[in-house]
């Protein structure tokens, strides 16, 4: 069930909010984790078994890492968990990958091959299993203790507003707000507004862009020309922005709406001035993740230049390889590591002393060009789409490919993408806020009428979106894959 879907905006969460706000409070986790098992197990009931498993596995671990926390028991107990944790991962989701490698390798040494599995991935299994091993690296760093309520635990673990997509929660931001939250109508109105921010930046913004990228990915790279590639890509890029930024805002805005306070997890990563700052920018419960609990475990920058450049390299390899089984997930990876070791080498300082928007254009090219490899279905395909991009002949029938895609929605789409990714958006709402927190009768008649100028605002987004989403308007995922 995806948050873009007519059954969850007119069924699951209006059923979801009306019971738990009717319901005693002391019944209120039992309720969310409730619906969030009926959410997880609409994607497959058998994956629940899954999901729960890792819950009854990782709720051991933790008492058992708490229990020997003054002994070397709590190490060989977290190992445990961690590689437990792993294990389950790399069986749904590696397995196929490592299987189909292995043969190909068979093959070219004749040797027998092994069957193929084609195991099925379980929704949302790379966020939960993150969220189980922060949990248990946390206990084993003292930065909280074990859970002893296992459903306290399970609602942590499997709360259907960060399930399939993140954010990236840590058990030790949040452990108090299983208990103890509260709940304001100014804070129940911001989780709403926050929800239909990103449900217009996906449905109205991310479904139109897709539209045009996945069909010229979908065609032959040698026929679009330049100015279809760059077409392709550059829709690619502002589709998956609306695409996991809209669906992270839907999420911070449906914690909002049953008390929970989550960490940002975009912080406009398409106006960085070089890949390190994006990436302080982009997904950053995600970037955070590996830097505390990979990067710095080993070594960070604390060790010898050399180690630090590999340590980089190993982060961002599995960063690539976290998003998918395929190596153009991890080549996209390693081509973020490699140009954060340029920076590093010194090119960080270059960056810094060059123009504002010179740095910033540099950035976008290169998140640009590994956004082909992060799209593409193969390597080969990669290179050959790379190679269309520097292709500036344009015939005729490239140029008329070009403007059937160029309407005014795409047009309107992309203007309002453009300078809602270079934070316009915000700097007018920072000017508004100003002018609201004035005195005086003009004061109040501006704030009576920009209130009223919202909730039609806001009414006219889900209207539209729910219009786009009857109509069986283009409704894709990104990151519901991963």
């Amino acid at each position: 069930m995806l948050f873009s879907s007519l059954v969850f905006l007119y069924l699951f969460l209006p059923l979801t909010l009306l019971g738990y706000y009717l319901i005693n409070p002391s019944y209120r986790n039992y309720w969310l984790l409730f619906t969030s098992l009926i959410f997880f197990a609409w994607g497959g009931v058998s994956f629940t078994f899954i999901l729960l498993f890792s819950i009854g596995i990782n709720y051991i671990f933790g008492l058992k890492i708490q229990k020997n926390i003054e002994n070397k028991k709590a190490y060989r107990w977290l190992f445990v968990g961690v590689a437990s944790n792993v294990f389950i991962l790399g069986v749904f989701k590696y397995a196929n990958f490592i299987i189909k490698n292995i043969n190909g390798l068979a093959e070219i040494i004749s040797i027998p091959s092994i069957p193929e599995t084609h195991i099925a991935l379980p929704v949302g299994i790379s966020f939960y299993t993150f969220h189980s091993l922060s949990y248990l690296v946390d206990i084993y760093r003292r930065k909280t203790t074990a859970q002893r309520n296992i459903f306290d635990l399970s609602l942590y673990i499997s709360m259907f507003s960060q399930l399939i997509a993140g954010p990236i929660i840590r058990y030790s931001d949040v452990w108090q707000q299983l208990r103890h939250r509260t709940h304001t109508q100014s804070k129940f109105a911001s989780g709403v507004e926050r929800f239909l921010i990103g449900l217009g930046k996906k449905v109205l913004l991310a479904n139109t862009f897709a539209f045009v990228a996945d069909d010229l990915f979908a065609a032959d790279p040698s026929t679009l020309g330049g100015i279809n590639a760059w077409l392709g890509i550059i829709c690619y890029t502002l589709q998956i922005y609306c695409d996991f930024a809209g669906y992270s805002d839907m999420a911070i805005g449906l914690g909002r709406m049953f008390g929970f306070e989550f960490l940002e997890n975009f912080n406009y990563p398409y106006i960085a001035r070089s890949i390190k700052e994006f990436w302080r920018r982009w997904h950053i419960s995600l970037s955070s993740f590996f830097r505390d609990y990979v990067y710095i475990p080993l070594g960070g920058s604390r060790v010898k230049v050399g180690k630090t450049y590999v340590n980089l390299l190993i982060v961002f390899f599995l960063t690539g390889f976290w998003h998918g089984a395929s190596w153009s997930f991890v080549v996209w990876g390693l081509f973020h590591g490699f140009f954060m070791v340029i920076e590093r080498l010194g090119f960080e300082k270059v960056l810094e002393k060059s123009w504002k928007p010179l740095a910033n254009i540099y950035t976008l090219l290169v998140v640009m060009f590994a956004w082909v490899l992060f799209r593409a279905d193969s390597m080969s395909y990669a290179l050959d789409y790379w190679k269309a991009m520097f292709d500036f002949k344009v015939t005729n029938e490239q140029y008329g490919l070009f403007l059937n895609y160029i309407n005014p929605e795409i047009i309107s789409a992309f203007i309002i993408a453009i300078l809602g990714s270079f934070g316009a958006f915000k700097w007018i709402g920072r000017q508004i806020e100003g002018v609201l927190e004035r005195d005086g009768l003009k004061a109040r008649v501006f704030s009576y009428s920009w209130h009223t100028v919202s909730v039609v605002f806001f009414v006219a987004v889900f209207l539209l979106c729910s219009l786009y989403l009857t109509a069986g308007s283009y409704n894709p995922f990104i990151y519901y894959r991963f």
